[in-house]
């Protein structure tokens, strides 16, 4: 791993950059192969990884392993629709994961899933309190006793029929929920909406008080190894299981929205093998594929 120099502004006290002695330690024998960037400020880690993924040759073979960047603060950073990352510097985790999976486009169904299933996995293995309380809400959020607790945004930057390019940018809130919470509802100064469930953003050391960088980055990368090799080898299908037993909102009532607009209501059973949301509606099961739907406890708005 390397780090540059600079410090990002308004920085908070004490010591809260990762340790990277320590990181080292925690890392499981692959991760320890990885190249790991660690910079103090960037526009946005998946920008910086998709332009370099976009200049490899397009093969399988193209990246040896792979590449992870993390940055202390994210000037442009995104989550799903475009959404921009708000976090101030040691208070969140913001990494992006750059890799060559042995799997054309289509068979890239339920990544994010996969990924989502792994971070449940590797943060449980932290000392946090009531580690069950860390579930998963579909598609692409990890929820810590139902406020939102991680993000994850999966790009492509190139596909040929035996290989895709793909860059995960994952943002962890690791410290400061309350003062993250402010500077949302004040980004927010206006709007009549109540607080929708599964959206109000809260932190690791909610259920950890010592929560820190290190070991959260070494937690999740740990995870991720071994999730990117199954999912290379045999796509969504293995997860499936894993996902549905995390299920934050199994079994209950939610709507789902695309584009603010409502298009389904129903309970909520689990997911299939390709990581597509199953709901029970009056009208019989539904599928819903991910794109642009967003899902709600109903009665929680959009």
């Amino acid at each position: 791993m390397n780090a540059t120099s600079s410090s990002p502004a308004n920085p908070p006290a004490g010591d809260w950059r990762i340790d990277r002695d320590r990181a080292i330690t925690l890392f499981g024998p692959v991760a320890h192969d990885w190249p790991i960037e660690i910079v103090e400020e960037t526009g946005s880690t998946n920008a910086d990884l998709m332009a370099r993924m976009r200049a490899l040759p397009q093969r399988a073979d193209a990246l040896a392993r792979p590449l992870v960047r993390v940055a202390y603060l994210q000037t442009a950073g995104r989550g799903r629709r475009g959404r921009s990352w708000v976090a101030q510097p040691g208070d969140a985790l913001l990494f992006s994961l750059a890799c060559v999976l042995p799997r054309p486009i289509d068979g890239l169904a339920g990544l994010s899933l996969a990924i989502g299933s792994a971070l449940v996995d590797g943060l449980r293995t932290l000392p946090v309190a009531a580690p069950g309380q860390i579930a998963l809400k579909w598609p692409n959020d990890v929820l810590l006793e139902g406020d939102k607790l991680v993000g994850i945004l999966v790009e492509t930057a190139w596909s040929t029929p035996d290989a895709t390019a793909v860059v995960i940018g994952i943002g962890t809130n690791v410290r400061g929920a309350d003062a993250l919470a402010a500077k949302i509802d004040a980004l927010n100064a206006g709007a009549d909406a109540p607080a929708v469930p599964g959206t109000t953003p809260t932190a690791l050391s909610r259920a950890w008080p010592n929560a820190n960088l290190t070991d959260t980055l070494a937690a999740e990368l740990n995870a991720l190894e071994a999730a990117l090799k199954r999912f290379g080898e045999a796509g969504f299908a293995p997860f499936q299981a894993r996902w549905n037993a995390c299920h934050a909102y199994a079994g209950r009532q939610v709507t789902l929205f695309e584009q603010g607009k409502e298009i389904m209501r129903g309970a909520a059973v689990g997911v299939d093998e390709r990581g597509q949301l199953l709901v029970d509606t009056a009208s019989g099961r539904e599928t819903v594929t991910t794109g642009d739907v967003s899902l709600r406890i109903t009665g929680g708005g959009a």
